[in-house]
């Protein structure tokens, strides 16, 4: 059977895939050297691609691998993506003679603040999560059904029957979203801290006082300054980019 004729045919029982994902949970954490722990605190591209060589011969048969025809598959680790858990991407070069190629990234962010110190339940994909690694792969999954598509049908759209289709026969997935803890949900839980909180600040040995303009990573924070940039209020502000635990809420 092909890839796609795999893809839109699998029912699987949920004995039989929560038999096959947990066999690839022991995988990961046995060979390799960075996810040691179900909270892991380190994750490499490699750790990806031993996650995609797993899945692939464990639910597709190694249909997968094949249906790329040679094309190159990369994996990446991210820290600048913030809200979505995984990304899958096709390129196609614009100069003629070079090659396409897939890559899939996952948000180490997101993995990386949940199960930390924001104490609720998880669910990826609707399905609820111990740990990191459970969350990863519930990721990945997701991720492999996008790859999939794209292989085989050019396009994909996670919350369109085929997609939904796939995602359940498969992975018996319920859903198409997560609920990992984002950096905004942190930073208003752990610090008190959402836009428009007015905060104090060091920063190069003095202080400040600002507002709060955006919240990722670090914060983006706006301090009044009549030589700094003109906003939308009409006011001129120097914008700086500080840490969470490095800010301390005005009330």
């Amino acid at each position: 059977m092909d890839l796609a004729e795999i893809a839109l045919g699998s029912q699987l029982v949920p004995a039989v895939v929560q038999e096959r994902t947990q066999g690839i949970y022991a995988r990961l954490l046995k060979h390799s050297r960075y996810v040691s722990t179900g909270n892991f605190r380190s994750l490499h591209p490699q750790d990806l691609a031993t996650l995609f060589e797993a899945y692939d011969a464990e639910f597709f048969r190694g249909a997968c691998r094949r249906g790329l025809a040679g094309r190159k598959l990369d994996f990446r680790v991210s820290t600048r993506m913030t809200s979505a858990g995984g990304k899958t991407f096709y390129y196609k070069p614009r100069q003629p003679g070079m090659p396409e190629f897939f890559e899939i990234a996952v948000s180490a962010t997101l993995l990386f603040q949940t199960f930390r110190d924001v104490d609720r339940a998880v669910t990826v994909c609707g399905v609820q999560c111990r740990d990191r690694l459970e969350a990863l792969q519930r990721i990945f999954e997701h991720e492999m059904i996008h790859l999939i598509e794209m292989v085989c049908w050019q396009v994909s759209e996670c919350s369109a029957p085929r997609f939904q289709s796939i995602a359940s026969g498969m992975f018996l997935h319920r859903e198409h979203t997560h609920n990992l803890i984002t950096p905004r949900e942190r930073a208003a839980v752990k610090f008190g801290i959402h836009a428009g909180t007015r905060v104090r600040f060091e920063y190069e040995g003095r202080e400040y006082i600002g507002i709060v303009n955006r919240v990722t990573r670090r914060a983006t924070v706006l301090v009044e300054d009549p030589h700094g940039m003109r906003y939308s209020d009409g006011r001129h502000y120097t914008k700086f980019y500080i840490p969470l635990d490095h800010l301390r809420p005005l009330i």
